[in-house]
């Protein structure tokens, strides 16, 4: 006689606990529509003369109670990148981001034009134009900065927690343009 567990039950136990941590793909793409955000802020760099002393930096990111670190954790290890941070110095709430164009472009958009986005779909597609636009350095000159501000503009209920009127930011773009460079020298 044998014991009374079945054959290679250490094996399935040892399984399941690497299965359980394995997320599903639709179950992402449901959290990172009620949980997560696709966002392209817009920076003041006096060094980018060319687009008024204004650069953009699009980041994926998804919020959570920092009681539910493990979820977060766990987005780290299927997306392959990301870092977990505090929204604030003293916020319970933790926030996983993914930036770098790279990064974004090579991990975190082919999987959702796998999988598409239900409620922010339309924001997921202009992020990932904004990001590919970037990538192709289309971002540096005055015309593909100020289509890229306009699209960035366009997400996230149309811009209104954005604490700058676009105009601000274009205008700078095409004051820029029209100044004489500075000599160094």
């Amino acid at each position: 006689m044998g014991s009374d567990n079945p054959s290679g039950a250490d094996d399935q136990q040892e399984t399941l606990i690497t299965t359980k941590l394995e997320l599903d793909p639709n179950w992402v793409v449901g959290f990172v529509d009620g949980e997560g955000s696709f966002s392209v802020s817009v920076h003041r760099n006096r060094m980018v003369r060319s687009t008024g002393g204004w650069q953009l930096l699009p980041v994926f990111h998804v919020y959570q109670h920092q009681r539910h670190r493990a979820v977060l954790e766990d987005l780290v290890r299927f997306f392959g990148c990301g870092r977990i941070t505090p929204k604030g110095p003293k916020s319970s709430v933790l926030t996983f981001a993914v930036e770098g164009l790279g990064t974004l472009e090579g991990s975190v958009l082919p999987f959702f034009e796998r999988h598409p986005l239900v409620v922010k779909g339309d924001d997921f597609r202009r992020f990932a134009a904004i990001v590919r636009s970037m990538r192709r350095k289309e971002h540096l000159d005055r015309e593909g900065f100020e289509r890229l501000v306009r699209l960035a503009y366009g997400m996230n209920a149309a811009g209104k927690q954005r604490a700058r009127p676009m105009m601000e930011i274009i205008g700078s773009s095409e004051t820029a343009r029209q100044a004489p460079l500075e000599s160094s020298g």
